[in-house]
């Protein structure tokens, strides 16, 4: 048995314009510009993107404009709008219920970046940041949660990557209604799933660039959307096996640190990095890995590191 190690850390930045989030960011630039698309680099495709951005995030325009400006990079503020990213597959588990969202984040380790984050870009949020200003999970001062799962389909198509979706979505909304509505208008590049909570509701909804925003039967989610799944796709990623668990176990912590929802490194190396049990409604979200937790709330976030060991296989 050999041990692979990820650090999660984690940081406030404010609004972005103190220069806390640019020096974060500068650290990860070099690596995060490589997943721009080529036609993003065009000036055709720039304007593009940035003309998308300004027609269906105009809340967050001034804060993209703040955060390019204190990053000072070229092709900053394209690669901020995440309408040109390259796609990307995770394998997730979520439920939301009673107020509660649990999410599994299954990624190969050092495809994370493994950082949460408190910000006040137009409010207080907190989540697991990604692709330097996006959210595979969060919640806002609201009471709203929201995590992601990929749709499991290979569709791709001109629109945001789901991560700036789910940041835009806790910086204007505070109910589940309300991100839902927003949904509707919202292009996505890629299959995902949304679970949403808030106090009183929680649903999951299929998005994807080939489709309405659609609400699922119950609020749950792995990585399929319409059924059915093929064969194939079921021994790669359990995804049914993992959906009738987690609708079986609830919101139950004990239950994702454990197979068949806890999963192992699997032939690419993707594995869950962490669990994340949200409480919007307290403002207060724990971090877990087998043994270990990290309590973080508005009230009492506390910045700083923590190296995570996974067992790994020979």
């Amino acid at each position: 048995m050999r041990h692979q190690h990820k650090t999660f850390q984690a940081i406030e930045v404010g609004d972005g314009g103190d220069g806390r989030w640019a020096a974060y960011a500068r650290t990860l630039w070099q690596e995060m510009e490589g997943l721009l698309t080529t036609e993003g680099r065009t000036v055709q495709g720039a304007d593009r993107v940035r003309a998308l951005f300004h027609a269906h995030m105009p809340e967050l325009v001034p804060v993209l404009h703040r955060l390019a400006g204190q990053l000072d990079r070229p092709e900053a503020d394209v690669f901020l709008t995440h309408a040109a990213l390259r796609p990307f597959s995770p394998a997730c588990t979520q439920i939301g219920q009673n107020g509660t969202l649990l999410r599994n984040y299954d990624l190969p380790p050092h495809q994370c970046e493994g950082t949460i984050v408190s910000s006040r870009f137009l409010r207080p949020v907190i989540g697991m940041q990604d692709m330097l200003w996006g959210l595979l999970d969060g919640m806002n001062d609201a009471g709203l949660a929201l995590s992601l799962t990929w749709g499991g389909r290979s569709a791709h198509g001109r629109g945001f990557a789901i991560l700036i979706v789910v940041r835009y979505l806790l910086e204007t909304c505070d109910t589940v209604d309300e991100a839902v509505d927003r949904l509707q208008s919202l292009p996505i590049a890629v299959p995902q799933n949304l679970t949403l909570v808030d106090p009183v509701k929680a649903v999951t909804v299929f998005v994807g660039p080939d489709m309405a925003p659609t609400v699922a039967p119950d609020a749950c989610a792995a990585n399929h959307q319409h059924l059915p799944v093929t064969d194939e796709q079921e021994r790669a990623l359990h995804t049914q096996e993992r959906l009738r668990a987690i609708r079986a176990a609830g919101t139950n912590v004990a239950a994702m640190l454990k197979p068949p929802l806890y999963r192992s490194a699997d032939q690419q190396g993707s594995r869950t990095l962490y669990t994340a049990h949200y409480r919007p409604t307290e403002g207060h979200v724990t971090y877990y890995w087998p043994g270990e937790s990290w309590p973080q709330s508005f009230h009492d976030f506390t910045p700083g590191t923590r190296t995570v060991t996974f067992d790994q296989a020979t």
